[in-house]
Formats: C-alpha cells, structure tokens, sequence
C-alpha cells in the first residue's frame, strides 16, 4: 500500500475543494454581504486549502504504477469521507448547524446526493449556506473524483482506478480511450444540461438563487430545496407558474437518471441511441407503469378531485423517487399503502446505470430478472446452454457474479442496519424507509422521516449509522468494505 499516494493525492481533492469554498468566499462577501457569511467560508477555505497543501506537498513525485486498484478503491473511499468534512465547515463554523454531527450529516447527504436533512426551518439559513448546501449535490452528483480526473492524469496518476471505483454502475463506461478525457466529456454534459434547466426555470418566472438551488438538486438527483415544502411551496403558496417548474424539474430529473453516455451520443447526432438500450426502455416503462398505477390508486381512493391531478402528483413523486432525488409536490406519506409500497419499490430500484442516481440500478434488476428466467429454462432443458443478452451486449459471467454479489451485499447490510436502528425504538415504518432513503440516497422515506418531515430528531449515534448508509450506497459497497479489509493495508 502505498500511503503517500493516498496522502497526496487526497491532498489534490482538498485543493480542489478549496477552489469551490473560494467561491462561495466571494459569493457571501459581494452577492449577500448583509448575511454576513463570508467568514464561514474564508476561514473553511483556509482550513482546506492548508489541509490540502500539507498532504500534497509532502509527497514527491510517483508514478502511475503506484495506483493500483487497491489504491484506487482507498482512496476513492477515504476521500469522500474527507471531502464530507470538510464540505461540513461552512455549516459549522457559520453556525447555522452548531451540532457538528449534525453538520456532518447534511454535508454527506449533500455529496451522497442524498437530500436528507436535519433542518426544521430551512428558510431560516442564509442563502449563500443554502446555495452551497445544494451545491454539493452537483458535485457529488457526478462525482467530485471524476472531476479531479481531468487534473490528475497531467499529475501522473492513474486515473482509470479511481474512475472505477467511483462511477456507480456493474461496468462503468469509457466514452474514448483516456479516462481523463471521458471525465471532461462527462461533466461538459453536465453543465450544459446544467445550464439549460436554470435557463429554464428563470424564464419560467423563479428567481435566479431558487433556480440554481433547484437545478443543483435535480442535476446531481439530491432534492435539497431552499424551500421549507420543496417545490410543493410553489402550489400552495397560489404560484401560477407552480405547474411549469415541476414539469421543467421532472424532465431534468429524468434525465438525470438516464445514462449519461446515452446523452453524450445523443449530442453527438445519434438520437436513436435511446431507443436502442435496454436499460432506458425498461427505465421509461418502470416509470410510467408506476405513475399511471398509482394515479389511478389516488383517484380510485379520492385522494385528489380530479384524474389531473391524481397525475400531476403521481408523476413527478415517481420520477423524484426512482431517480432518488427526493422533491415532493405532495406528502405522500399520507397517500393509500399501495401508493406508498409502489414508491418503496422504488427506492429500491433506483436509477440508471451511468446517471447521477442512486439505488441497486434499473441494469441489476433487468439482470436478476432475465438471470431468474433462465434458471427456470435450465429446469426444463439443463443441457442446454443459455446466455443473457442485452441488444449486442452479452453479460459474461464476471459481470453476473459481480451484481449478484452486490445484490446480496445491499441485502446484508440493510437489514443489519434496520435491526441495529431498531434500537432507536421507533415504529417499523420509520426505521425501514429510513434506511433504505439514506442507503439508496433517496431522502424522504415515511412516517416520522417522510417528505413533512426530517431527521433532526434522531439520535447521534443513528445519524452516524446513517450517514454510513449514504457513502455505502454512493460508492456502490465495495470502496467503503475495502476499508475495512486487514488485508487491504498489507503490502
């Protein structure tokens, strides 16, 4: 194991990092001076950026060699527990969360793109808090060490590992040859598509700072609004505009949660790419059978007057949740129980291979499901030699050993972690939405921690727990075990 790799290298994200507080630096001090935040910022851009300089500058060169898997995964790992951190600072110092657990949590449910939150009167937070706090779902979103990727191949360090280990998906995708170069390609589709929801939310009449709060959330498929209801604030304050932004804000969550190579090849001309994957077709029926389902769930129950309705609110909840974004129109806490297991059903699903999503992936379930099919055909005819197809795409035997285990680890830890939150006391519901919220980075689940409600009220040790969940199911298990293997930090 090569530590001082690791140190240096988690010593550029520090750097990194401490380029985006500078921002945020000038935002307070010259875009809201009357908030008086600038010194929350300056003093964690400080802190950062020595943190940084230290790792980084104690370390002599090396080469790309030195950067194995193993490093890879450790440092994938170690640095989105630093970088959670450090990205808590301005809401520590600023005092806005003087708990510093509960600081912590809110940042990782930031960078997770999580979007559960701590926070009563979020509206009470002073706006460049509020702006950096939802920005950190756009750089967790696409991952912060994807973007340090355009940096660090020129630095000599192997990038293809970290890439790996960070890009959530059964088998992340090149869009050309250099890794460094597919880490540009990716995240230039991100601010372009970026850009256009917060033009188009701004001409459809919010303001700029809703606009990129919003779009920040639903790019990086977070959900942390600056609103106290969400986007639900909209409607039931009598907005005109209220329909328009959530349909804006479902289109962009959407895409969010598609693959973001389809994108990049759609840019480039080739449009029917979409119609071409597997996954995206599964995805777009997942969605739709679940809106229409539950819409006829609400109508059939007299939930809302009319079909429209009914909707309105079933389409925007199903794609916030599948995307695990986390918006809400509506509470739908309240709504029948086969709504609310449709949604649960949901969570578990999650988004697209290759998105800014989380949950077991939409490309795992179509897997296990064809995988299921098979063994079926093996009972009637065993000698006959099957293999799992999707389009020209086959699914080698790697691969499926591969989303099984990953399967059967997303199992394994969330029951461990509904039975050690069962301590809490609190009723069933609460603790087993909870859990798989935070471990498919969802944000609201229901009960006592659904979209009315938040997580403040928990206990310091679930928040931690919880917390844990988030970064898991981030990084997709494996960099977080790798943690904890002895043999990892073995030569």
């Amino acid at each position: 194991m090569h530590y001082r790799v690791i140190s240096s290298i988690l010593g550029i994200f520090l750097l990194i990092l401490s380029f985006f507080l500078l921002i945020f630096y000038f935002v307070a001090l010259f875009i809201y001076p009357e908030e008086a935040q600038a010194y929350s910022f300056l003093l964690s851009f400080i802190i950062t950026l020595t943190v940084g300089l230290v790792l980084f500058l104690s370390v002599g060169k090396f080469s790309e060699d030195d950067v194995t898997f193993r490093e890879g995964f450790v440092v994938v790992g170690i640095g989105w527990i630093v970088i959670t951190l450090f990205g808590a600072l301005p809401f520590y110092i600023s005092n806005d969360i003087p708990s510093f657990t509960d600081a912590y949590f809110e940042s990782m449910s930031g960078f997770t793109t999580t979007g559960a939150s701590i926070l009563t009167n979020i509206e009470a937070l002073g706006k460049t808090v509020l702006l950096w706090r939802s920005f950190t779902h756009w750089l967790g979103g696409m991952g912060f060490i994807v973007l340090s990727l355009a940096i660090l191949p020129a630095l000599g360090v192997g990038g293809m590992q970290l890439y790996i280990a960070e890009v959530p998906g059964p088998n992340p995708e090149k869009l050309v040859p250099r890794v460094g170069q597919t880490a540009r390609i990716l995240y230039m589709v991100y601010i372009v598509l970026t850009v256009a929801q917060v033009a188009a939310l701004y001409l459809a009449g919010m303001n700029m700072f809703e606009s990129l709060c919003h779009t920040f959330g639903s790019m990086g498929t977070g959900g942390f609004s600056p609103l106290n209801n969400s986007v639900g604030q909209y409607k039931a304050n009598g907005i005109s505009a209220a329909f328009s932004f959530e349909l804006i804000i479902i289109i962009f969550m959407f895409i969010a949660g598609s693959n973001f190579a389809l994108h990049y090849r759609a840019f480039k001309g080739n449009w029917r790419v979409y119609f071409q994957d597997p996954e995206f077709k599964f995805y777009v029926f997942i969605i739709v059978f679940s809106f229409l389902s539950i819409a006829l769930d609400l109508f059939k129950n007299s939930v809302y007057n009319t079909w429209q309705e009914c909707l309105r609110h079933s389409s925007f909840t199903v794609v916030s949740i599948i995307t695990t974004t986390g918006y809400s129109t509506e509470d739908f806490d309240v709504w029948p129980v086969a709504s609310k297991f449709f949604l649960v059903f949901l969570m578990f699903i999650g988004a697209t291979a290759g998105s800014t999503g989380g949950g077991i992936k939409v490309l795992r379930i179509m897997t296990l499901i064809r995988q299921a099919l098979v063994e079926l055909k093996h009972v009637i005819h065993p000698k006959r030699v099957y293999v799992i197809r999707f389009g020209q795409m086959y699914i080698s035997r790697e691969v499926l050993a591969s989303m099984n285990m990953f399967v059967l680890l997303y199992i394994i830890f969330y029951v461990a972690a509904v039975l050690i939150l069962s301590a809490t006391g609190f009723d069933m519901a609460t603790i087993a939405t909870m859990v798989v919220a935070c471990f498919s980075n969802v944000g609201p689940g229901f009960s006592m921690v659904g979209p009315a409600h938040n997580y403040g009220f928990l206990p310091d040790y679930a928040k931690w727990i919880l917390s844990y969940m988030m970064v898991l199911g981030r990084l997709e298990i494996l960099p977080i075990i790798v943690l904890s293997l002895p043999g990892t930090w073995t030569k």
